[in-house]
This record gives C-alpha cells, structure tokens and sequence, in this order.
C-alpha cells in the first residue's frame, strides 16, 4: 500500500463506486423507482460501501480502519440480499441481477482483501497514504 496516496487509489473503492453506479442505475428504473423504501434501503447500502473504505481511509491505526472495512463489507452483502428482493418482484431481470450482483462480489472481495493486509501489516499511526520515504 506504500503507493497509495489517496482513497481514490484504492481498487476496493473503485469497484465499489462502480457498485454504487449500477445500483443506481437500477432503481432509475420503471417499478423499482417508486418503491421508496426498497430503493432507498440499496442505495444507501451502496453508498456505504464506497463511504466507508474512503471514511477508514483517513483513520490513523490498522484496526480503526479495519473496522470501517467490516461495515463496507457488510453493506456490500446488505446490496447483495436486497438485489434478491428486487428480483423476486420483478424490478430488475436475471441479467441485471446476475450483473449487479458480481459487482458487489468483486467489491466485498477487494475490501476483504484490503481487510486482511491491514490485519497483517501493522502501521505506525498516523501513516495511511504516506510512502516510506515520507515518514
């Protein structure tokens, strides 16, 4: 991670505001649009995957921003669950099911991963996305 200077960087992030694209995508949809409850819920769920990473990106110890990573995994699975309802009654079709819910898959995958290297990798604090030679 010695080269990541922003949150931006981060693949986890990217994937997952391609997550939050497509989910709203889907809600812009006919039926799914006027289900404000359904629609909002997801959204949110979105949201947070992509808030979170960037959130515990600014934290200053590994298990702090550990912690932000489980909520943003969390809500990557929350999506996941919701794209079934959203399927069962006949917002979205199997493609884009299939579609929206690889994404969030790739998404929880990178957080995870990016979970797991902290969890290993201890840090002085107050050194998120400074290189080596910065410090």
């Amino acid at each position: 991670m010695a080269s990541i200077k922003r949150f931006e960087d981060l693949l986890a992030w990217q994937e997952a505001r391609q997550l939050t694209r497509q989910v709203y995508l889907l809600v812009n949809a006919n039926g799914f649009n006027h289900d404000y409850g359904l629609r909002d819920q997801i959204c949110r769920a979105a949201v947070s995957v992509m808030a979170n990473i960037a959130e515990g990106f600014d934290c200053e110890t590994n298990p702090e921003y550990s912690r932000f990573l489980g909520i943003a995994r969390r809500s990557a699975a929350e999506v996941q669950s919701l794209l079934y309802t959203a399927l069962d009654v006949g917002y979205i079709t199997q493609e884009k099911f299939d579609q929206t819910y690889q994404q969030a898959v790739r998404a929880r995958a990178l957080v995870g991963g990016l979970r797991t290297y902290l969890v290993q990798h201890e840090r002085p604090a107050g050194t998120i996305g400074k290189q080596k030679n910065e410090l």
